[in-house]
């Protein structure tokens, strides 16, 4: 009897024990900016090898709706953390300090945010926009920034014409021929115009805002007020975790995909693989990344930013960098080395 009520209680345990476990995960619900790309393979690739549970967490990720609507679905409480646009974070700190996420590991070290023309429009340089038309989709940092651009670049707001419009109506209406340039995100922009058979290259010329004397920041991962303040054990690790797959994909893109796939497979791999390639060459990789590592942002940097920013939407207070971005939960400097090789 003793044996068999020992075997028992064994056994109770044994299986008691996975729960146990399951329990002690802390729950993170997570939103992507946008529908699956393949430049959000990280957090795929920190799911899949089972880099969030060694952290202790259950992290769902849930598709977006904008990099700047992170901030305000972590802001309502949806969700504790999320991968959304820095300059959202600091418009909506202007005004809410206390509700607004905060930057924990900043991914895209360059901004996305230029004009795109048809090379046959006759636009090879920045002053030839003036006397064109513009398409733009309101409260987009592209359109909002566009009086900051023209300052930076001597150019003539009243010699510019802005139409108005769906994001996804700039791409059809630059083709034919119905807006000489739009205000976009280029690594949205440029698949689309792939998608439409388009050769983004050869038949189309692009302004990037970081090349033309707006030196952003853009997109990386944030966390809510509240989880910052009750669970910065959480923080740590989730930032832990994607560091670690963000520099593994950085180095083999064909493991990141075959994460983007097992979490949706739905998407078209070619031109996703393309993206997160993309991402890598335009926004990630840059001199600063290579002399802070992956993660970080230089203060003196984000602080000008911040004012472009500010001015760019006419914000009344300036939030100070310390409030946008915080670097206490990164990875020592050498587990932040990223070496970039396109496979």
């Amino acid at each position: 009897m003793i044996t068999r009520r020992a075997a028992t209680a064994g056994l109770g345990l044994a299986l008691f024990a996975p729960a146990v476990r399951a329990q002690a995960l802390t729950p993170i619900k997570f939103t992507l900016g946008w529908k699956t790309q393949g430049s959000d393979a990280p957090y795929f690739v920190a799911r899949d090898k089972g880099y969030f549970r060694e952290a202790g967490l259950d992290v769902t990720i849930d598709q977006g709706e904008g990099s700047g609507a992170t901030v305000t679905r972590i802001m309502g409480g949806a969700y504790d953390a999320g991968f959304g646009d820095i300059n959202a974070i600091i418009q909506n700190a202007a005004t809410r300090p206390a509700d607004t996420p905060v930057m924990v590991y900043q991914m895209w070290n360059q901004p996305p945010f230029a004009l795109v023309a048809k090379k046959s429009s006759g636009i090879a340089t920045v002053k030839d926009l003036e006397g064109r038309k513009l398409g733009g989709a309101p409260g987009t940092p592209t359109t909002r920034l566009l009086p900051v651009f023209a300052k930076a670049n001597n150019l003539d707001m009243a010699k510019l014409t802005v139409t108005s419009m769906a994001p996804n109506l700039q791409e059809p209406m630059l083709i034919q021929g119905q807006i000489d340039a739009a205000l976009v995100f280029n690594i949205t922009s440029y698949f689309n115009l792939v998608l439409n058979r388009q050769d983004p290259d050869k038949d189309f010329v692009w302004f990037a805002f970081g090349d033309h004397g707006l030196d952003l920041y853009s997109n990386g991962m944030m966390v809510s007020q509240k989880l910052l303040k009750d669970n910065p054990k959480a923080v740590a690790g989730l930032v832990k975790a994607v560091n670690r797959a963000n520099v593994e994909v950085a180095a083999d893109q064909n493991m990141g995909m075959a994460a983007v796939r097992n979490y949706d497979g739905l998407v078209n791999i070619p031109v996703e693989k393309r993206r997160l390639q993309y991402a890598f060459d335009k926004l990630i990789m840059s001199p600063e990344l290579k002399e802070i590592g992956a993660g970080d942002v230089k203060d003196d940097r984000l602080a000008r930013a911040i004012g472009m920013v500010v001015t760019g939407y006419e914000l009344t207070r300036t939030p100070a960098p310390a409030e946008i971005f915080n670097r206490s939960f990164l990875p020592a400097r050498a587990e932040r080395e990223m070496a970039y090789k396109m496979t």
